[in-house]
This record gives C-alpha cells, structure tokens and sequence, in this order.
C-alpha cells in the first residue's frame, strides 16, 4: 500500500470508528427526556449514568493505551469495536437505574480503550505538516455523529418507534467496520525495544514532559464542559426553558455541528500558527460563549448560536489536548500512553465527577444552574493555557511506528 493511500485509509476507518464512539456515548443523551420518564430517573440519576461511563472510559483509556504501545494497535481497536457496537444496542434493553449504568459502565470500557489507540494511529499515519489536519478529521466525527445528527436523527425517529429500538441501528454498522480496521491496520506491536516495560515506568516517564502534566489538567476542564452541556443541556430546555422536544432537537445539534466545524478549522490552524495561541484563544471563546448562553431566554436562533460557539471552540480543545500538544511531546513509543493518561485525567474528573456533581446540584437547586461549573474551569482552562510549551511544528515524531 502507497504512503498516501495508507494514510487516506487509516484516517477513514478510525475517524467513522470514532463516530460511532460519538454515537455510542452521546446519543442517549438526546434520548434522556424520554427515557427518564420511562424508568423514572431524576436529574441525579443522569449525573450518575453520565459519571459511570465517563469514569470507565477514562479508567480504560489509562491501561488500554499503554497496552496498545507494547502490543500493537489492531488488536485493541478492532475488539473495542465489537464490544461497543454489541452494547449499543444492550442500552435498549435496561430496565431501570442499575442495569443502565452497568450497560454504560462496560461500554465505557470498551469506548475508552478506542480512544487513545484511534488518536495515536491517525497521528503515526499523518505526515509532520498534516498531524493537526487529520487529527482534527479524526476528532470531529465523534461530536459530528454523536452530538451534530444523533438529536436530529433522534428527533425524527422517536414518532415511529420507541427509544429501546433506537440503540439496535447502530449494531450492525459497527460489526462491519471492526471488521475492516482489522483487514487494514498493521498487527505489529507499536515499540521494537525488546525490553519488557511496566506501565508505571511508562506513566512516569509521559508524566516528566511539562506539557503532558498541563494537557491532563486541560482535558478536565474541556470534558467538564463537554459532559455537562452534552448531558443536562436537554433537560435545561425542555424543563427549564419549556422547549418542545423537537426544538430542543434543534438547538442540541448545535454542539454537533460546531464541535465538528471546530475540530476541522482550529487544528488545522495550528498547524500553521502553533499549539498555544490557537488553544489560548479559543478557550477566551468558549467562556464567553457559555456567559452569553446562561444569559439566553428560549430563543432558539440565539440558543442554537451560542451552543455552537460554545463547542466550536470546546472540541477544537479537546483534539489537540488529546493529540498533538501531548503526542508530539513523548518518544513515538510512547504516544498511545500520553494519550491514554492525558484522557484518564479528563474523564475521571472532568467527565465522571463534574456531572454527578452538576445532577445533584440540579435536583437540589434547579437545573436552571448547570451552566455554572463549566464557566468556572474555562476560565482554570485559559490561565492553563498560558503554561503550554509550543512545540515544533513540523518536527517528526520520535520513531514512525507500524
């Protein structure tokens, strides 16, 4: 296979596979009006199930990816695959609070050992000029799929069959990209040291490079505004703003169709004016978008607007927090570990205990406050920026790797 055409087809398969990831943790989110009602949830119980898969994945994301750097990448991306895509479609099948989270817990696992392997494997096929353009390709699919045309696509299909039917789509479409990631990625371990290596040493030694101790702090300040808007915003208008449900589908495309616009666009611009101005700037973005969005009554032209800045910005973040600033700061060896930590980090708290922070503040004081603890860490997220260390564009990764 040609240098280009490897590349072309490496981006193509984990991007859609990273769609699906996007698919797999966002769509219920859409889905959380209904199915609350269902099986009786309140706002707590959302908080909790957004948490447990957040705190799974990250947890996953901090092994998975090390294990990726001493046994190669195929094998871990094409099992994730199979496993999410099978417990897509378990989600329908929950009865109540446990058994959801359990289903979510497991999906977690499987969702968070995609990620990290996904990032390395389209930064190892990328040439220097181009690392911050696929990886944006890359990124973007998740809030595209996820976030940008599962609430239309949810909207639309919620008057025909019920929300359990709605996970059972997706299963059959993630059985056959497994299947070709394991056709077309290379099986051979990602380090030739022949050295055995513990994870330990291999955290530790990510750990001594300055910019992969701010990328963690970073990723936990955009997954606490991802996760957060993501998960509540739903209910924030429905019950709050009094929306009906195929306006609120409207305006939660918005974070979709930003964060994928975002993800494309500001990435890309790094690649030619640096890391830090671009992730600086764009962290002034969102705190401003979401201080305009708290402020927003039930227009939804002006809320659609406001959540798109809000995540244009947010996910532009959390590509190159999760990409390049931290890979391209580690041996080649080592990137799928970088990766991994950097998301532990985010997931475990950003992810996992902002929003059960956030459920329980709703249901005590009103949903109406969910916006809050997101503009608290984005303006933690702008004086962090401050302290990155711009790399060398262009410069080429330690070790190219199979």
């Amino acid at each position: 296979m040609r240098p280009k055409s490897a590349e072309v087809r490496t981006v193509v398969l984990l991007s859609l596979g990273f769609g699906l990831v996007g698919i797999d943790r966002f769509l219920i989110s859409t889905l959380y009006p209904v199915i609350a009602r269902d099986l009786r949830l309140n706002y707590g119980d959302i908080g909790l199930i957004t948490g447990a898969l957040a705190i799974a994945w990250g947890i996953s994301a901090l092994f998975m990816g090390n294990l990726s750097d001493r046994i190669g990448r195929r094998r871990v991306l094409t099992i994730s695959l199979i496993v999410f895509s099978l417990l897509i479609g378990a989600s329908g099948l929950a009865t109540g609070l446990l058994t959801l989270i359990a289903v979510r817990v497991v999906m977690g696992f499987a969702d968070g050992a995609y990620t990290p392997v996904s990032i390395a494997g389209t930064l190892a096929a990328s040439p220097a000029g181009r690392r911050g353009l696929n990886i944006g390709i890359q990124q973007m699919m998740l809030p595209l799929f996820g976030l940008g045309l599962a609430p239309l696509f949810v909207a639309g299909v919620l008057r025909f069959i019920e929300w359990r039917l709605v996970f059972l789509i997706f299963v059959i479409p993630g059985l056959l990209l497994a299947f070709y990631v394991w056709r077309t990625i290379p099986s051979g371990a990602a380090s030739s040291n022949p050295e055995p290596r513990q994870s330990w040493s291999d955290w530790k030694t990510v750990l001594s490079f300055s910019n992969v101790r701010v990328a963690a702090l970073l990723m936990l300040c955009w997954l606490t505004c991802l996760i957060t808007t993501s998960a509540f915003m739903p209910n924030y208008l429905v019950d709050h703003l009094k929306l009906r449900p195929e306006q609120m589908g409207v305006v939660m495309s918005a974070i979709g169709l930003g964060a994928t616009v975002g993800t494309l666009l500001l990435p890309w611009l790094s690649d030619k004016v640096g890391r830090k101005p671009v992730m600086a700037l764009s962290s002034i973005g969102v705190l401003v978008a979401l201080l305009l969005l708290v402020n927003t009554g039930d227009s939804v032209v002006i809320l659609f607007t406001f959540l798109f800045l809000v995540h244009f910005f947010n996910n532009a973040l959390i590509a190159l927090t999760v990409g390049p600033l931290c890979i391209e700061a580690v041996p080649a060896s080592l990137m799928a570990t970088a990766s991994g930590l950097v998301i532990a980090v985010g997931e475990l708290f950003g992810g996992g205990l902002a929003p059960v922070i956030v459920g329980r503040v709703a249901q005590r004081f009103g949903i109406e406050h969910v916006l809050w603890l997101p503009i608290v860490v984005m303006g933690a997220g702008f004086l962090l920026c401050l302290a990155i260390k711009n790399s060398q564009l262009g410069a080429p990764l330690a070790a190219e790797q199979a």
